[in-house]
């Protein structure tokens, strides 16, 4: 039986100039995990992330801090949606940023618009991402996003995108989604683990 631990990336540097770089608490959570990681005794055969920097440099921190002697391995697959495409085809009209974001998913995901990845290409990609993941033996660790994350869960639980919706604002940063590979498919374990954020206070954070 194998396993694949997916990992939301650490806090990014949403309101700065750049939010693709992991904030100063992102790095932290990042280290933090790798820690638990390690006192645990989870050492991957594989260790995955998309294109998105906030990903890869998490990706990054996890080895470091968990002592692990292997390479990140870049999968575009598990990128996140496009959310600035996603926003900029929705009027913000006075909404709040996570009101306004919702709206303009909503959006996305019902095809009102013609967007350079839909909705379906979206969940399309990202379950070749999770059946190509779990095709590899023991534990494979996978740094992607709460797009992703929230959709494998749906996915697996054939929930459709009523859940998509739901779960996609409460994915924490570096938390952790557990999916096991053995004689019934791929089984959902766990969801949005992160104890590990529990022993340091103001480490918890959705964005």
């Amino acid at each position: 039986m194998g396993q694949l631990l997916l990992v939301r990336h650490g806090q990014a540097s949403f309101g700065g100039d750049d939010y693709d770089v992991l904030s100063a608490l992102g790095e932290r959570q990042a280290a933090v995990l790798g820690a638990s990681f390690a006192a645990r005794g989870v050492f991957p055969s594989a260790l995955l992330h998309g294109r998105m920097v906030r990903q890869r440099r998490t990706a990054e921190i996890l080895a470091e801090s968990a002592g692990w002697d292997l390479s990140p391995q870049c999968d575009p697959d598990w990128d996140e949606m496009d959310h600035l495409e996603v926003l900029s085809r929705h009027p913000q009209q006075g909404l709040g940023f996570q009101a306004w974001f919702e709206a303009a998913t909503d959006r996305w995901i019902a095809g009102d618009d013609d967007y350079a990845e839909s909705f379906a290409a979206f969940t399309g990609r990202v379950e070749r991402a999770l059946e190509r993941a779990a095709a590899g033996a023991g534990t494979v660790v996978v740094v992607t996003s709460g797009g992703p994350v929230s959709w494998v869960v749906a996915h697996l639980l054939a929930a459709g995108t009523d859940s998509y919706r739901r779960l996609a604002p409460v994915v924490v940063n570096t938390g952790v989604t557990r999916v096991v590979s053995g004689r019934r498919g791929l089984t959902l374990v766990s969801f949005n683990d992160h104890s590990h954020l529990d022993g340091e206070p103001g480490l918890t954070s959705y964005r």
